[in-house]
């Protein structure tokens, strides 16, 4: 997607071309084939769904076809993870290499790690709080219950008068892999009729897939899971510009 001329232009292949991608079950498969995947076009050509997605199909509502409807229907299948990895963009991980962003991303640590030794901020552990908790054992375990995030912004104590900045925060997270986009609700009024567009769930990704196949890749450094994902997406899409590359996955940090 690219602002030409004060016009959004979408990037993407003719309706006929055979290569492109049709389903959203085709979008799976492929992602699961490449590792991971942005959603939008973005500085490495190629690496996107939407160059490999048709651009007439985008917002028409029409969920077998359009990719923003897709989008949706990918997050709720947990299939592959959903959320902002990308530059704090939307975009898709499989679960093979889930466990190597977690581990880079995360520097190892599990969020009460990163709390406890002060790289975590109250903001985040605000939000944290709302989508965890703690057995007798001290192990963290979560809520039964899906909280839409509207809902959760206020319950965490943001907006009007409280905390700042939940948009960033909560992109952070998932940049992080704290967080991922588990489904979409649309919201409900008194009656209990749905109302307005679909609104994100967020939960830990261990929630979904648990503890183990998340932190699967702690075994290794966080610089080795780093080069593992740089090196895919040179393999994948012939780009060597590792700073172009590094503008979308980030790279090792202790913060």
């Amino acid at each position: 997607m690219a602002l030409e001329d004060g016009v959004w232009i979408m990037r993407g292949l003719g309706r006929n071309d055979p290569y492109r991608i049709r389903t959203w079950q085709e979008l799976i498969n492929w992602i699961n084939e490449v590792g991971f995947l942005p959603l939008f076009a973005n500085d490495v050509e190629g690496f996107s769904a939407e160059e490999h997605v048709s651009p007439d199909y985008w917002w028409t509502g029409v969920r077998e076809e359009d990719p923003w409807e897709w989008r949706e229907i990918i997050a709720a299948s947990h299939q592959v993870a959903y959320g902002k990895f990308f530059g704090q963009k939307a975009g898709f991980i499989s679960l093979e290499w889930l466990p190597y962003f977690a581990n880079f991303r995360r520097y190892g640590y599990d969020f009460d790690a990163r709390w406890e030794d002060g790289l975590a901020n109250r903001r985040e552990k605000k939000i944290m709080d709302m989508l965890t908790e703690h057995d007798e054992a001290g192990d963290v375990t979560f809520p039964d219950d899906q909280i839409l995030s509207t809902e959760l912004k206020k319950k965490a104590g943001f907006g009007k008068g409280g905390e700042k900045n939940y948009p960033g925060i909560i992109a952070g997270l998932q940049m992080q892999t704290y967080l991922v986009i588990a489904d979409f609700h649309k919201r409900r009024n008194k009656r209990g009729d749905e109302y307005g567009m679909p609104v994100s769930v967020l939960l830990p990704p261990e929630a979904i897939w648990g503890y183990e196949t998340v932190t699967a890749a702690y075994k290794e450094s966080p610089e080795a899971s780093y080069d593992r994902i740089m090196s895919r997406i040179k393999e994948q899409f012939s780009v060597s510009d590792e700073r172009v590359i590094a503008k979308l996955i980030g790279s090792p940090s202790h913060g």
